[in-house]
């Protein structure tokens, strides 16, 4: 697991892209995504009249936190043009609160006993179904979105403890209005499935088994004090195994470079 984490930092892995859609909501601007996202690669706004007809695929921009932090409107709504990714940990971790009252499926507010420690806008977890809230008055978590990430929206009685999910999640601007429909479409990166009990089919191509064993060996090596001394060769075998599976393992397209023109202080560039 530890070399696929590394795999991962070097760069994309082919093998691990996947394309997938989010249906935005009138109002919401932030949506989970799966927990094993490492990155995602390209994303557009698909607007369609119908199921078969009037497609349009159109390019929505990948923004830092920077620059969405000095958006002044970020409740304006209108067709989304800009995205602001967030790479979490998908991590859970308790809050110390307990649902205040009993809600059901379709609730949209949430009386917690106490919101110490939320962060002013997230993801909860409530039993097994995940939740986005917008914001918080009081203590009661507001424009909640119900289960998201594919989970099933249900009732949770009195007392349910809450956690936080730290949830990789996209961030759209303008927030989506209902002038038509919109879908967000992106092809993510996904992190290399583990090993897990050691009977799982391994997710790796057999063009990469070479950099696989070469990579096994030299983190093996690392933790044997009698193969110090082997190290530096180790290492070498690892990262020429690297070069060649990677360099092999890339898009094989045609690149075409275009300039952008700019009109600056009247002049033509």
């Amino acid at each position: 697991n530890l070399l696929f984490a590394d795999w991962a930092n070097r760069g994309g892995n082919m093998w691990t892209f996947e394309q997938g859609t989010i249906q935005l909501v009138q109002g919401q601007n932030t949506y989970a995504l799966p927990d094993d996202t490492v990155d995602l690669l390209e994303h557009v706004i698909r607007t369609q009249a119908n199921s078969t007809t009037n497609q349009a695929d159109l390019t929505i921009t990948r923004i830092s936190v920077s620059t969405y932090a000095t958006i002044p409107n970020k409740l304006q709504q209108a067709r989304p043009i800009q995205v602001w990714i967030q790479r979490q940990n998908a991590q859970t971790s308790p809050t110390g609160s307990l649902l205040a009252s009993t809600i059901n499926s379709s609730a949209t507010t949430i009386a917690l006993d106490t919101v110490v420690g939320l962060p002013a806008n997230g993801f909860i977890l409530l039993d097994s179904e995940l939740i986005y809230y917008g914001s918080i008055s009081g203590n009661t978590l507001y424009n909640c979105a119900r289960a998201q990430q594919n989970t099933a929206a249900a009732s949770h009685t009195s007392g349910t403890a809450v956690y936080i999910k730290q949830v990789p999640a996209i961030t759209v601007w303008p927030t989506p209005d209902n002038t038509q429909t919109y879908t967000f479409v992106y092809w993510r990166l996904r992190r290399t499935q583990d090993a897990g009990g050691g009977v799982d089919v391994m997710d790796v191509p057999f063009r990469f088994i070479p950099c696989m064993v070469a990579g096994l060996a030299y983190y093996m090596g690392m933790k044997i004090p009698t193969a110090m001394e082997r190290l530096p060769v180790l290492k070498q075998q690892y990262d020429e195994a690297w070069t060649l599976a990677s360099d092999e393992d890339r898009e094989k397209a045609a690149v075409r470079f275009v300039p952008r023109q700019m009109f600056i202080g009247g002049g033509y560039t």
